[in-house]
This record gives C-alpha cells, structure tokens and sequence, in this order.
C-alpha cells in the first residue's frame, strides 16, 4: 500500500471515529475531542520538525507550551493599573539593570581573553545580580500584595487573544534559541537531559512568579476569539437558525462555539502543515535529512550542522508555542500546574513515534488518534469493566478492584499501543517516504 493510500484509509478512520463519538455519546464532546486532537496535531507537528527532519531528542516540550500559554495572559488580560503603580517602575529599571549586565559583559568580553575575561564576566555577573534584586524584590512584593484575592500580578495588554498565537509562537522560539545556543553541541542523550532540565525549569519560574503569571492562583477568564454562549442564545438570529434547524438554541450554542473554534485551529494546523510540507521537499528539507542521517559526512561536506539543528530546534519549538498559546486559548484560563512531563511530553512522543516520525502526515495523524484514545480510554474501560463484572455481585472484591482499575486504562493502552507500533510498524503508521520516492 503506498503512503497515499495510507493516508486516505487512516484519515478516514480517523473520521468516522470522530463521527461516531457525535452519534454514540454526543456532538459536543466529539468537537471537544476534535479541537483538542488538532492542537495536539500542531504540537507532534513541531516535536516531528525536530526529531523526524534533525534527529534531535527534545525532551522539553512541556516548557516551550507552557510559554505559548503564558502569552495568552501577557497578550489578552487587561493590565491592572494599581499593580502597575504599586511596582511597575521597579520591574522597569531591574529589566534595564538585567539588559546592562549583560551588554557591559558582552562588552568586556569581547576585550578581553584568557583568565581575565572569566573573572571579569564572573565579577559583572554578581554586582548585576544584586543591583537587579535591589529593584526587582521590594516591586514583586508591592504588586503581590496589591488585591491578592482578585489579582495580585501585572496583568497584559488588553488585546485580542489570537495575537497570542503568534506571541507564544516567538516566546519558544526566543527560549529555544538560548537553550540552543547552549546545549545544541551536546551529545543527545546529554541535550535531552538539558532540555527536561529547562523545561523544569520554566514550570516553576511560572509556578512562583506570582506578580507575572498568578502562579498557582491561576487567570481565567481569558477573552475567547469566538463568541459566547450566552451572546448567542440572545441573538435572534441565532434562535432562528437553530429554529429552522430543530435544534434546541441552548445545545447548538455549544456546538456553535467548538465548531467555531475547530475552524480556527484548523486553518492554523492546514497553514502549518503546507509550509513544513514544502520546506520538507524543499533542498533545505533533503539537507536537514542528510545532517540526521550521517552528522560526520555532512560536516566534511562543509554543511554547518550546529547552525541548521539550532534553526531547527527554534522552528519546532516556535510550533509547540503556538500550540501551546491555543490550548490556552480554548482553555480560557491559564494553570501553571497543569503542565505535567506525561501530558506534554510522553504523550506528544507517542503521538510522533506511532504516526510515523519524517512525515508530516504521520506526525498530524498520531496528534489525533493518540489524543481520541487518550480521551476515550477512561469512558470506554469503565463500560469494559461493567461488561466483564455484570455477573458479580456489587461487594464482589474483584469487581471492586476492577471498577477502580478503570482509570488506569490510559497509560496502559498507550504503553500498548506503543509497544505493538514499534514491533510491527517500527516507522509508525505513515512512514517516511524514502529520498528515491520524494524525487518521483
């Protein structure tokens, strides 16, 4: 069968599962399950550019999402004028004090060599450090203290939500060039560990900066860039058509509303898809492909290899961000806690391992069928459950012990599915087409 025909007979599938969610259960939550599929699509999509065209093992996803979701506070919340007052010129001038540390060691660095250049980049460092927490902690403190219950932190910028798509776009992709610049000549198995490293760290910055995130207070309420529904149910045209329609007003809001945001999350993943397709058969894309194959011939070949994975390793992660800035979107509230290594690490891996990693198709189809199993999973080993003890009685120990089992469905199918994948299909569903197919 060739991957064409792949393709049309999975996505199919695919399809038909979706549908049959909508007929079994209901529309609304399989539009749920769509829109969450496609933003789960985008983010295989990003770690695929990484590992599928480079070969590079990012093991820090959850960060570079995280960051995406920050954007949509920093974008979409208003600002909160008294928090302003209280330390926004602080925040300022340690901004300006952090900028001047690092343009003075710039600075000296680049007059100086040897032993010389380390202690004087270590002495700058310091006396930066403490000037900047000489402004930076008594304001933190002012605007966490400043309407803690309801606020207590800067707020944003007041503008549309949909901004922050490209906003979490460009705030992973400027984290992904720092970290870059400093483990990209590391061995794999080393950068993975920086990269989880990092992405730790990110998580609990955003946990404990309460003057810019909120931290474990979380926002919500975040603006949505469709319309509510309670706006719609007051709309007379909108009871009309769902008049015409035989549909009750109150259901069909729900259903307006996924369905609205399904189109906008799938001209982002359709507009994405197009351009890693073209860069992929592009002669960038057969470059990036021999870097992965063979590190030490494109090297010899005069290819600056450190250079592409760095340009790599920033579009993948600036894909995750927008991803990660549309969860948040569709969310309306942003919780630092809920960025966890299995739901936006592990489970974006198996997504990209059993469609088929180097292909793009393979990367978007493992987004949704990886997540549809991951919702239904739950739903659908409690019915199994129910099934296999209908016999028992209600205090029977091992119907007991079954019904609680119930929940750990997930992790156990996805372990299977990605046991059984990697022993039959170890390239994944849609593998990579090989260099002598792309040509034809």
């Amino acid at each position: 069968m060739s991957n064409r025909e792949r393709i049309i007979y999975l996505y199919g599938a695919m399809a038909i599962l979706l549908v049959t969610v909508g007929v079994f259960q209901s529309w609304t939550l399989s539009l749920t399950i769509l829109n969450l599929c496609l933003i789960s699509a985008i983010m295989s999509l990003g770690v695929n550019m990484q590992w599928g065209y480079a070969g590079l093992f990012n093991v820090g996803i959850m960060g570079f999402a995280a960051l995406g979701g920050l954007a949509g506070v920093i974008v979409s919340m208003p600002p909160i004028p008294g928090a302003w007052s209280a330390g926004g010129v602080g925040i300022g001038l340690s901004l300006l004090a952090l900028v001047g540390t690092v343009g003075i060691a710039v600075f000296v660095r680049g007059r100086t060599s040897g032993s010389v250049r380390t202690l004087a980049t270590l002495a700058i460092a310091v006396i930066g450090y403490f000037v900047i927490r000489r402004f930076f902690d008594p304001a933190v403190s002012a605007i966490e203290s400043f309407d803690a219950a309801r606020t207590g932190y800067l707020g944003g910028l007041g503008m549309p939500i949909i901004f922050s798509w490209l906003v979490g776009g460009v705030f992973a992709a400027g984290a992904a060039w720092l970290v870059g610049k400093i483990a990209l000549g590391l061995r794999a198995d080393y950068l993975a560990i920086a990269t989880l490293g990092i992405s730790e760290i990110i998580i609990a910055f955003m946990r404990n900066e309460e003057w810019l995130t909120r931290g474990v207070k979380n926002v919500s309420g975040l603006p949505r860039p469709v319309a509510y529904e309670v706006q719609l149910q007051q709309a007379q045209w909108f009871v009309d058509l769902s008049t015409r329609l035989g549909i009750d007003p109150i259901s069909f809001s729900s259903i307006y509303v996924r369905l609205s945001y399904a189109l906008l999350f799938a001209v982002v993943l359709i507009v994405l898809m197009w351009l890693a397709e073209k860069a992929l058969n592009s002669p960038w894309g057969r470059m990036m492909r021999a870097i992965r194959d063979n590190r030490d011939a494109a090297e010899a070949m005069g290819k600056d290899v450190t250079g592409r994975h760095l340009q790599i390793f920033v579009l993948g992660s600036a894909v995750v961000g927008i991803a990660g800035a549309m969860l948040t979107t569709l969310d309306g509230q942003f919780t630092p806690g809920q960025y966890n290594p299995l739901r936006f690490t592990f489970l974006i891996w198996v997504m990209v391992i059993v469609g088929g990693s180097g292909n793009n198709w393979g990367a978007v189809l493992g987004g949704f069928l990886i997540w549809f199993i991951w919702v239904e999973a739950e739903p659908v080993g409690g019915w199994l459950m129910s099934v296999i003890t209908a016999g028992m009685a209600t205090t029977n120990p091992v119907r007991l012990h079954l019904a609680d089992a119930a929940p750990y469905m997930r992790p156990l199918l996805m372990g299977v599915i990605l046991l059984v994948v990697l022993r039959f299909a170890p390239r994944g569903l849609i593998p990579e087409r090989s260099a002598m197919a792309a040509r034809k």
